[in-house]
């Protein structure tokens, strides 16, 4: 039975389901049960900290059950969009419905759409990789593979790396130079890609050629079909769940560097270079996610056998809390420079 506490993350759809359903502040109940409810209550659960022991690990990562619950969030995030656009399309513009409505898309493009689009991302199957795309088509972020996978791996934790947040910045700043220095650098990702096969930056090998195609069908199709307002409120709701997925960059690397070795090249990726969380709701929401230095120091190994290490610097809570300190700066700066301050000391 806890191979099935992942499921836990559809509680998810289902409130989208009954805000689509509803008119007013209710239409926000997804967002209040997230950003609410969830970091209220990690402030009274502790942590949990245990990690599968090695025979046990070896059986769960093998385990399909896993993956199958990763999949089926693509037909149901499928379905759920298609929702939206019906019911956007009957909700009047100029009312809270409608804006509650489009928070409620944006979080499942942010939870169910790049967050499980990068777990199998990182599958080395074609047909997981194409499933994660899908995922990520979602919300018009397909260019995030191409660069997490082949530039944020790599570059993680240096002044390279779009998607590490330094030290006293800002993140409504970062969400700027993430998303745009990202977009930049998946596009030199692919065209240097064409270049080292020897074929032509304009092809169809090259996947930000294909992805933006994908992007502008769905654009396109989306507005012949359902007029310009549905399409504004898609566009929100993507951008909703990509400000997400930025917010929960901020908070991943924030303020950690690598080092540099007598070669002048950076150290290879420890686990000292990712805020990890092991409180146990976020975990399951975010298919942990929050055990992130583990997932650097090994990408490729499945979410559910991501372990927990002492060395790794911990967040005071879990993701969901942690996202929300980071829109007050003052506050953040306070709680996190003082814990980059105690690990270097």
């Amino acid at each position: 039975m806890k191979r099935l506490k992942y499921l836990f993350v559809f509680i998810l759809p289902l409130g989208v389901y009954f805000s689509f359903n509803r008119n007013g502040f209710g239409t926000f109940g997804p967002v209040i049960f997230s950003f609410v409810l969830i970091p209220v209550v990690e402030l009274f659960l502790k942590p949990d900290k245990n990690n599968f022991d090695q025979e046990t690990l070896l059986k769960e990562k093998n385990t399909k059950i896993y993956d199958w619950i990763l999949y089926l969030s693509v037909p149901i995030q499928l379905l759920m969009l298609v929702s939206f656009l019906y019911v956007i399309e009957l909700t009047p513009l100029n009312s809270v419905s409608f804006v509650g409505k489009i928070f409620s898309m944006g979080l499942l493009c942010g939870v169910l759409g790049i967050n499980i689009g990068h777990e199998l991302g990182h599958r080395s199957s074609r047909i997981e990789q194409f499933l994660g795309e899908i995922l990520l088509l979602s919300s018009l972020n397909t260019h995030f593979l191409p660069y997490h996978n082949e530039g944020h791996h790599r570059e993680v934790a240096t002044p390279e790396d779009a998607a590490t947040a330094k030290q006293g910045q800002w993140l409504f700043s970062f969400w700027f130079t993430s998303h745009f220095g990202s977009y930049v650098k998946a596009w030199k990702i692919e065209n240097d890609r064409m270049k080292r096969k020897k074929k032509p930056v304009i092809s169809v090998s090259n996947r930000m050629i294909i992805y933006t195609i994908a992007n502008f069908i769905v654009i396109g199709s989306i507005y012949y079909f359902f007029g310009l307002k549905v399409l504004l409120a898609f566009l929100l709701a993507a951008v909703i769940g990509i400000l997400l997925l930025e917010t929960v960059n901020y908070i991943e690397h924030y303020g950690l560097l690598r080092k540099k070795n007598e070669s002048g090249r950076f150290e290879r990726v420890k686990h000292v270079h990712s805020w990890n969380s092991d409180h146990q709701i976020g975990r399951l929401m975010l298919f942990n996610l929050s055990r992130h230095s583990d997932h650097h120091y090994k990408a490729s190994k499945k979410y559910q056998i991501l372990e927990s290490l002492p060395e790794s610097p911990q967040m005071p809570t879990g993701y969901p809390g942690m996202m929300m300190l980071a829109f007050f700066p003052p506050l953040w700066f306070s709680v996190m420079d003082k814990s980059i301050q105690e690990m270097q000391n």
